[in-house]
């Protein structure tokens, strides 16, 4: 973003402003500060340069604007309010200010709106007709409820109260089958023949399910950001909505159980050749920083897991159990020497941000063939080996150019 600020005034753009989104889940929680200061010194760079540059608005990135799967547009709402018509909450002279005021009650990722205002109280960037509007952020997921909003002339999901008319452009195509936006900085990746293409047209019948905030991970990425099915006949499907208006920690056990038992339902159907899902609960809760929440999310996780192994132990099937990164597992700030850092009262400081240690991912299961095991000239394997092994369990060699298979067959 700071290049594109840059590049802007450079390039003649008289007045920037800029509308921020405090992080707090893939970034130490309490970082926003650093990050806001940072951001309003470039911004004072351009202003030494002739360029009107300031932050306009702000929140939370998980109160603010970026939901995801139309799970609660009242999210997109709270922005739309603070972006486009400058009214929140909280109003503030100062970027920094506000973030410091606002996080002695919340953390990062739920801070919420607030505009930032001049000397009369009137709000110093709504965006307005004629306006430039670039949204940077990359994740399509969290981009398209917003999109829809900004480009969209019949839009009926809250009362906009006005539409401006602007020139607006993405990062890149958040969701190329709807063609949207329809401007965009960045060409999207194009990823094909993934894995579930792959099976899917050599006739392996696939069910996937997962609630609301991580169903695009079991379809939509899953597929090489491509929604719907490859082949509806051969595909199924199944999203459970998601809890909303409340913090993950209110509701730990989200939707685990249903996930295992649609899943379960699923595998002893015998329709199906491979069932995937995406439990979210050790994510999600995690991130919110409750222990307490995250061990009973993590039971509930378990015993969802249990669900699904039971009913592949009664048909004979194989399991792949992994993850994409941690969290839960470790929820405290540490330093250099992994002890936990304390703040200046001796209370521990929360870690919410995704852990870096290598997750395990564990294979098994009364169908896998006698002799498989782990390769072990792959030392540094990680999630895109999972293809290729996923793959072969399923009695496929994977294209030469996928990463390698993490299982080798051993005759005795």
């Amino acid at each position: 973003m700071q290049l594109l600020l840059k590049g802007a005034g450079e390039r003649g753009a008289k007045r920037i402003r800029v509308h921020i989104l405090t992080d707090g889940r893939d970034v130490l929680d309490g970082s926003s500060v650093g990050f806001v200061e940072t951001l309003e010194n470039d911004l004072a760079q351009l202003r030494g340069k002739g360029v009107d540059a300031r932050i306009a608005s702000g929140g939370g990135r998980m109160y603010v604007t970026m939901d995801r799967y139309e799970n609660d547009w009242n999210v997109v709402k709270r922005g739309w309010d603070a972006q486009v018509l400058g009214e929140a909450p909280h109003k503030f002279t100062s970027a920094v200010e506000a973030v410091k005021k606002l996080r002695e009650n919340a953390n990062d990722q739920y801070l919420p709106p607030f505009v930032i205002v001049d000397e009369n109280n009137k709000a110093v960037g709504p965006i307005v007709d004629g306006d430039a509007v670039v949204t940077v952020n990359f994740r399509a997921d969290r981009m398209v409820m917003l999109a829809k909003a900004l480009e969209y002339q019949d839009f009926d999901k809250f009362d906009r109260v006005r539409f401006p008319k602007i020139r607006y452009a993405g990062m890149l195509q958040y969701d190329g089958e709807l063609k949207l936006p329809s401007r965009y900085l960045v060409s999207p990746p194009e990823i094909d023949r993934t894995s579930g293409e792959y099976l899917v047209h050599n006739g392996v019948r696939t069910f996937a399910c997962s609630e609301t905030v991580k169903f695009g991970h079991v379809t939509f990425f899953w597929n090489g950001n491509r929604s719907g099915c490859f082949k509806p006949e051969m595909e199924e499907y199944v999203e459970i909505p998601s809890d909303v208006g409340i913090t993950f920690n209110v509701q730990p056990k989200m939707k685990a159980l249903e996930i295992g038992e649609k899943a379960r339902d699923a595998i002893l159907s015998g329709k199906f050749d491979q069932v995937r899902v995406n439990i979210p609960n050790g994510d999600m809760v995690g991130h919110t920083g409750d222990i307490e929440a995250t061990v009973v999310a993590c039971k509930a996780a378990d015993d969802s897991v249990k669900l699904i192994l039971d009913a592949i132990e009664k048909v004979g099937g194989i399991y792949v159990v992994t993850a994409d990164h941690g969290n839960a597992e470790d929820m405290v700030k540490r330093n250099k020497s992994g002890e936990p850092l304390k703040d200046k009262d001796g209370n521990l400081q929360i870690l919410t941000s995704h852990t870096c240690q290598p997750v395990p991912i564990a294979i098994g299961g009364p169908g896998l063939t006698p002799g498989v095991r782990f390769h072990n000239d792959v030392p540094n394997g990680g999630l895109a080996n999972v293809a290729a092994t996923v793959m072969n369990l399923h009695g496929y060699v994977a294209p030469s150019d996928y990463e390698p298979t993490l299982i080798e067959v051993v005759s005795k």
